[in-house]
This record gives C-alpha cells, structure tokens and sequence, in this order.
C-alpha cells in the first residue's frame, strides 16, 4: 500500500491534468446539442491524432524500467487510433446518406 501512495505523491501532477482534462472533456462535450456531434467528429479525430503523437513520444522518452510510462502511452496510442479510425467511420457514412440524398432528391 505504501509504494501505491509513493506512486500518488509521485504522479500527483499527472492526476490532476488527466482529472481536470475528463471533467473539461464531458462538460464540453455535454453542453453540445446531438445534432453538432458529428461534426464534432473532425476536431476530435485532430485532437486524437496529437494525443497519439505526444503518446509516442512519450513511449520513447521513457525509462527501461518506467513501466507505467510505457503501458499508459501504450494503452493512449491504442484508444486515440481507435477514436481515429472510428470517427472517419462515422464521418464517411454520414457523408454517404447525403451524397444518397442529393443523388434521389
């Protein structure tokens, strides 16, 4: 347990941003109507594409025996790709009913 809170007291920094940066994230995101979160999409997927950079980074400025560096910019490459290729997913068949709109209308 003690190591856990040695690991807090190391990493409080840290902590804060992440904590302050999900509560940012929802209340942003939260006050958007439904109708403008597909384009919301397009931003995300550039925010998304700089986390997976600086998470890059990150993996490679790290120590040998960093572990916890290495498995959180790991596990930040891996969601911020998934993000990625999830939003231009959405995006393009959005973009597909309306070219299917225009084509019957």
């Amino acid at each position: 347990m003690e190591s856990f809170l040695t690991w807090i007291g190391d990493n409080q920094q840290i902590i804060y941003i992440v904590l302050l940066s999900v509560f940012l994230g929802v209340e942003v995101i939260g006050r958007v109507p439904s109708v403008l979160h597909t384009p919301l999409m397009s931003g995300a997927n550039a925010i998304h594409g700089v986390v997976i950079i600086g998470a890059i980074i990150v993996m490679g400025e790290a120590d040998p025996g960093n572990y916890t560096a290495l498995v959180l910019g790991f596990l930040a490459v891996l969601l911020g790709t998934v993000n990625v290729v999830g939003g231009f997913a959405v995006t393009d068949r959005m973009l597909e009913m309306f070219k299917n709109k225009k084509k019957n209308g």
